[in-house]
């Protein structure tokens, strides 16, 4: 597991499009995962990974299962995001996040990992405005955080972007959109996910800020 300590994670959202895979590299690396799953996915998890049965939703559910020192991963969120999911993501994004953060600073967790999203940026506003809303609720705990920034995550079910790389070529061409298009720039699923794993066996004090170029030139 390279020169990291072994820690103990608590995954929200283990179950979903990079909880999964995280779950799974975390356990290679040699770390304790407790994962907070409602009943019906139990069963979905690698079986060393210990089942916390809960709602993401409702704090008071598995607010005594996190342990002082734990790494926070909150992964929780609206499936395909678009403009008509407004409401979702206030009622889903921002309610879970707010809910493990409570949960996180009331047990003394070592650091918080929290999935964000690049901004600013001309579309998606609601969503935006939801997981910025989320990085507050983040800072608020005063615990050492990793916010990761990533526009859109390619893999599995999750590839239609590969449609608009032209786009991004013609952009790079013009100095006015060139921050842009590397802010709002596409990244890999494995590339997620690594980014992921330094967030998790991270010492850095204070809140890091994991953009898209940053998370691409993580080795």
């Amino acid at each position: 597991m390279s020169q990291h300590a072994k820690r103990c994670v608590f995954v929200t959202g283990a179950t979903g499009y990079l909880g999964r895979p995280l779950v799974e590299r975390l356990l290679e690396r040699g770390h304790a995962v407790r994962a907070l799953v409602r009943a019906a996915s139990a069963s979905k998890l690698p079986a060393s990974v210990e089942p916390v049965i809960g709602d993401a939703l409702d704090a008071s559910t598995y607010t005594s299962r996190i342990q002082r020192g734990d790494v926070f991963v909150h992964l929780v969120g609206v499936a395909h995001p678009s403009p008509a999911k407004a409401a979702e993501f206030k009622s889903i994004d921002l309610a879970s996040t707010v809910a493990a953060t409570e949960n996180a600073r009331a047990a003394g967790a070592g650091r918080f990992v929290y999935v964000s999203v690049a901004q600013p940026a001309p579309v998606m506003k609601d969503y935006i405005e939801a997981r910025a809303a989320g990085e507050v609720t983040v800072r608020e705990t005063g615990l050492p955080a990793s916010i990761l920034r990533p526009w859109y995550v390619l893999g599995p079910g999750h590839r239609w972007p590969y449609l608009l790389l032209p786009f991004y070529g013609v952009a790079w061409l013009f100095p006015g959109s060139r921050d842009t298009a590397r802010r709002l720039g596409l990244i890999r699923r494995p590339t997620m996910i690594r980014a992921l794993i330094h967030a998790v066996e991270s010492d850095r004090p204070g809140v890091e800020i994991l953009d898209v170029a940053t998370m691409r030139a993580l080795q």
